[in-house]
């Protein structure tokens, strides 16, 4: 799947900045240290500002392979002046950056960055599904998401009521960052 934006879809205006939720996880390696580093590599970009970022969660692996490792997930909301598919090639080389592979469909990554809203924008495309398809259905975006905006609303529905509705709620956790590492 190619991350370079496609040609003849819209474009935002450079001075005009688009709200994003943005879900970020990791299940390999220094789970935590990879991503604090994701964020800072985000907003590295003057067309990325940082407007909040969640506490990190800890989660069950949902779909995928069975066995995998717990991932730590968490939430920002960032304002771009980027395309969504320009958005989108940015996390890619970020995931890439941290060793991201694409070998099993939901397996273990030490890095995983999925657009779940840009601003209002609605649209089912091979390369980017906007809202991400299966947000409303994932306590690991939606629990962190709501920790930093409560009032946040996903296709019309507040995010507090779907995540009453989600199978894996009762899997996320607090997580200290500090027991990161730690026998």
């Amino acid at each position: 799947m190619s991350a370079a934006p496609v040609a003849g879809r819209a474009s935002a205006s450079r001075s005009e900045y688009t709200r994003a939720v943005l879900a970020l996880g990791s299940n390999l390696g220094e789970r935590a240290e990879t991503l604090a580093e994701a964020v800072s590599d985000l907003v590295d970009r003057p067309e990325v500002r940082l407007v909040d970022v969640s506490p990190v969660v800890q989660t069950k692996a949902v779909g995928g392979p069975e066995g995998q490792p717990d991932f730590l997930n968490m939430v920002m909301i960032v304002l771009t002046s980027l395309s969504p598919y320009e958005l989108l090639a940015h996390c890619q080389a970020i995931e890439a950056k941290h060793h991201r592979t694409r070998e099993v469909r939901w397996g273990p990554r030490t890095l995983d960055i999925d657009i779940i809203t840009y601003n209002k924008l609605s649209q089912d495309d091979p390369l980017l599904t906007l809202p991400h398809p299966r947000a409303s259905e994932r306590a690991f975006v939606l629990y962190p998401w709501l920790l930093i905006d409560p009032t946040a609303v996903l296709e019309g529905h507040p995010i507090v009521e779907l995540l009453e509705d989600c199978a894996d709620a009762d899997g996320v956790e607090g997580y200290d960052l500090l027991d990161e590492g730690q026998p």
